[in-house]
């Protein structure tokens, strides 16, 4: 049976600032006010932030953000990895933070350790990621119901961070702060590589002159994706997983004269793709071997 939460289990309603009206900060933004709590304000500076948060956000002020976070009992920033411990210890070095606040970056690279410069100012940390790419556009808010959320906070607020994600329509998943980047380097691997991978998919089949590409590579890719969540190694097919050097020595060749900028990238993943068939026994020594020699040796030229 779901959990369902009760008016007990839910957090005591917040006002709630938002710092950084990106595609993840005006959508958990929207999400938070769909729960019940009180967007007071947001910063937004470049035209497109200030578009979605009019659009998710309507009616919240924007302001600058030494306001947006003093008048909030919960701080969101959502803002890029590598400006969050700056603006913190910023915010904090002005006492802008407030004894008792929850400050809850959205950073999936970092816990709560990034928070640090703020550990006197008495907040209360919370790392919530979502695990989930981002148009910053309305249809983010059904993609959150059942997108798992990163966790890591101090124990006695686990509690309320879990709630928040349950509010949010998501499903809490503990990272503990010494895992926090390989968390992240997991999803980072996994969705954005696969962006690229089927991006150069795509421009290979349009340079054969096939007009709808991504109507040919959907079926496929969407089976391939399903197979190996249920299955992981087990559900890998094709040329390496066979063995057949010679035709991945013709993929390559072929790459090489139409390709070079994804031959690269086919090489590494085939290696990789080969080793993993070997560890796991779908690929025999005696087939992996001539394949993972041609693998090296064109490597070495490319």
């Amino acid at each position: 049976m779901p959990w369902v939460s009760t008016p007990q289990d839910r957090p005591a309603r917040f006002d709630v600032g938002i710092v950084g009206a990106g595609r993840v900060g005006a959508v958990l933004g929207a999400a938070l006010a769909r729960a019940g709590h009180h967007v007071t304000g947001v910063s937004a500076v470049s035209e497109a932030s200030r578009a979605r948060a009019a659009a998710l956000l309507p009616g919240v002020p924007v302001k600058p953000i030494p306001d947006v976070v003093a008048d909030a009992h919960l701080v969101v920033l959502a803002i890029p990895d590598d400006a969050l411990a700056d603006l913190v210890a910023g915010l904090a070095a002005t006492a802008t933070f407030t004894p008792g606040q929850l400050v809850l970056h959205t950073s999936g690279a970092h816990g709560i350790a990034v928070l640090e410069a703020a550990a006197g100012r008495d907040i209360v940390p919370l790392a919530l990621h979502p695990a989930m790419t981002f148009t910053g556009t309305s249809v983010d808010l059904d993609r959150l119901h059942d997108c798992c959320f990163g966790v890591t906070t101090v124990d006695m607020a686990r509690p309320l961070a879990e709630a928040l994600v349950i509010e949010m329509g998501g499903d809490p998943v503990w990272v503990p702060e010494a895992e926090r980047l390989a968390y992240h380097t997991a999803l980072a691997h996994g969705a954005n590589h696969l962006v690229t991978l089927v991006s150069q998919a795509m421009d290979l089949l349009r340079s054969t002159g096939i007009e709808q590409p991504a109507r040919v590579l959907e079926p496929l890719l969407s089976a391939a994706l399903s197979n190996t969540l249920q299955q992981g190694d087990a559900a890998l097919t094709g040329p390496v997983a066979r063995g057949d050097a010679g035709t991945v020595a013709a993929h390559v060749a072929l790459l090489a004269e139409v390709a070079p900028d994804i031959r690269p990238t086919y090489l590494a993943l085939a290696r990789a793709t080969a080793q993993r068939a070997l560890l796991s026994g779908r690929l025999k020594p005696a087939a992996a071997d001539p394949l993972l020699e041609l693998l090296a040796d064109e490597e070495d030229h490319s």
